[in-house]
């Protein structure tokens, strides 16, 4: 579920939508999803100083506040 929900937010803000994956790392009490865009989108899903990452971010622990897991965002160059 929350892999769905970092794709589908990352395809809106990027002007390549083809180009964005969201890897999925399942550890035992944790989970990390590696979000990857196209270069030159970079800029839009981090934002300035980091606010839409952040937001992302926020959303995201928010779903997964249900599961015992942490999940964490990264995202990758």
């Amino acid at each position: 579920m929350e892999k769905d929900l970092v794709e589908y937010i990352a395809k809106y803000l990027v002007d390549d939508p083809s180009q964005v994956r969201v890897n999925l790392v399942e550890g035992e009490k944790s989970t990390i999803l590696e979000l990857a865009v196209a270069s030159t989108d970079l800029g839009k899903v981090i934002g300035k100083h980091g606010r839409i990452a952040k937001a992302i971010r926020t959303i995201l622990q928010s779903a997964a506040a249900k599961g015992s897991k942490r999940v964490t965002l990264e995202i990758l160059d």
